[in-house]
């Protein structure tokens, strides 16, 4: 036992067995903060975590979102800013799945041609491998139709296009979104 802080075992042993079963689900320290990308070392030195939050499917963890931005980051202007958005999941999915959803997604947030979708979902086709549980995906728009993507920090593909990285970034950070919860988390505006 540490000075002034008890063990579990500790804990078990002064209550009954109903008080000291919730007592195993608490954290006797606190999650570590989340760490800055290596990826942002370059192109986003001053960024800082805006906000975190987790997309759920049918109650089912799929991942912890972050985003990464520069002091005075404005949400409604999000797409002619600099910014990072991280995922890391917490399940195995198929990269194909990844970018046909982003496709549909993206559609919530803007028209686009048929053309347009052919050419991204090839884009992103390349940009997003099949993930397993701690795989981490980074998306970086240096604000002006920039993007860059990372793969447990290797990059994978980039492009340059204002439309797509409006309407990708989109997916989480327009009013439009299909999680609203999830982008006032990314946006620190969670209550």
């Amino acid at each position: 036992m540490t000075a002034g802080r008890p063990t579990r075992r500790a804990l078990l042993q002064q209550g009954s067995g109903v008080l000291a079963a919730p007592l195993l689900a608490m954290p006797l320290t606190a999650p570590a903060a989340p760490v800055r990308p290596e990826e942002l070392r370059a192109d986003l030195p001053d960024a800082r975590l805006v906000g975190t939050g987790v997309l759920r499917f049918f109650g089912l963890r799929v991942y912890e979102a972050r985003l990464w931005a520069g002091p005075g980051f404005v949400a409604e202007q999000y797409a002619s800013q600099p910014m990072a958005l991280e995922l890391l999941y917490d399940r195995k999915l198929e990269g194909q799945a990844i970018a046909e959803r982003s496709v549909a997604e993206m559609r919530r947030v803007g028209p686009f041609s048929e053309e347009q979708a052919r050419q991204w979902l090839a884009l992103m086709t390349k940009a997003f491998p099949d993930v397993v549980a701690q795989d981490r995906l980074l998306g970086l728009s240096d604000g002006q139709g920039g993007v860059r993507f990372f793969h447990n920090a290797r990059q994978t593909a980039q492009t340059r296009d204002a439309d797509y990285a409006r309407l990708f970034f989109g997916i989480w950070l327009a009013a439009q979104t299909s999680a609203p919860a999830l982008r006032k988390s990314l946006l620190g505006l969670a209550d």
